[in-house]
């Protein structure tokens, strides 16, 4: 390939990234050197935390520069290398970024089997959506056989994936989604045990309805009302799991902070964020377990692929729309 298509961020949005946020260019890829492979990309994957990315703001990982090529997880095949122990053809995941070609040192990457999964699940359930889940679910929420786990976002990737691991637990897994086709998909693909509508109104009614006996565990990746309406339903006890806050990412002033916060005092609760970056030494632990689930059929998942690397920043809107039907991804070999 003499030269490769780049989407670099040309300026930071307010609020949602229109196409001035982005230049795409042409340029030359740049060979290998000594402990680096050049990989060429065959799906990305779209994420909530990218619109984050784009603020010059302090956070978990640095924002992306102006002039940089946009972050993206992706997996892709190497195709030439001058790293030893990674070979030509190998199957690797990695943060390669809105680029046809990514040329990167070994030790960034990670090589996958394809024989254990197809490339895009390695993107989705078998990577950082479904770590996401495993990790935040199991490790912070905690839950025992039993007890209801509350889901908001729960048709999304890392949603669907929360209500499937509370009900392999034996858990009573509740989700909330927006849109009845949402709901119906929640009940029939994802095997939840009660579904919310957000969209068809009176959602504290709706919560006490499906959740007749509290929260115990409460997987919030939406933020805003939602997280106040669950607020008020947590048990004695109950852990409150900050996954994301996706209704205040496109905000152009900080969203308020919970109203409904001292319950977490009166009912001695806890609320906690993580990020999955931090679990990376357990990785192949929750993967394991994740690749067995999938192969016995007790574990499902979406996908949602819009074809061309320029396709990339609709999909990105796309995602904060709530456009798509799963995992977000983009097929950038076509």
């Amino acid at each position: 390939m003499e030269t490769q298509l780049q989407i670099k961020l040309a300026r930071r949005p307010v609020g949602v990234p229109g196409d001035e946020t982005w230049e795409l260019e042409r340029s030359a890829p740049r060979p290998p050197e000594d402990g680096e492979v050049q990989v060429e990309v065959l799906y990305l994957s779209i994420d909530p935390a990218m619109r984050g990315w784009l603020n010059d703001v302090r956070s978990y990982i640095r924002p992306v520069a102006i002039g940089e090529v946009m972050r993206a997880m992706g997996i892709g095949r190497v195709v030439a290398s001058r790293a030893p122990g990674l070979e030509e053809g190998a199957l690797v995941v990695g943060t390669m970024g809105w680029q046809q070609l990514a040329t990167m040192k070994a030790e960034h990457l990670t090589p996958v089997s394809e024989a254990l999964a197809p490339p895009t699940t390695w993107l989705g359930v078998l990577g950082l959506t479904g770590l996401t889940a495993w990790f935040g679910l199991l490790d912070i929420g905690r839950p025992e056989p039993g007890q209801t786990v509350l889901v908001s976002g729960a048709a999304g990737a890392v949603g669907s994936v929360v209500g499937q691991i509370a009900r392999i637990k034996g858990c009573r897994a509740v989700g909330i989604a927006g849109g009845a086709d949402k709901r119906a998909a929640l009940l029939k693909d994802f095997g939840y045990d009660a579904a919310i509508d957000y969209k068809a109104g009176n959602l504290n009614e709706q919560i006490r309805g499906t959740c007749s006996e509290g929260i115990d565990v409460f997987f919030d990746n939406v933020g805003g009302p939602i997280l106040d309406a669950a607020l008020r339903r947590i048990n004695r006890g109950a852990r409150i799991v900050i996954c994301g806050a996706i209704s205040g990412y496109n905000a152009a002033t900080p969203p308020p902070g919970p109203a409904n916060y001292m319950s977490l005092l009166i009912n001695r609760a806890r609320m906690e964020g993580f990020v999955v970056f931090d679990y990376v030494d357990r990785y192949p632990e929750a993967i394991a377990e994740m690749a067995g689930w999938l192969a016995d059929g007790r574990l499902t998942h979406r996908e949602h692929i819009v074809e061309g690397l320029e396709s990339a920043p609709e999909a990105l809107r796309m995602l904060f729309a709530g456009a798509n039907q799963g995992k977000m991804l983009v097929k950038v070999k076509v």
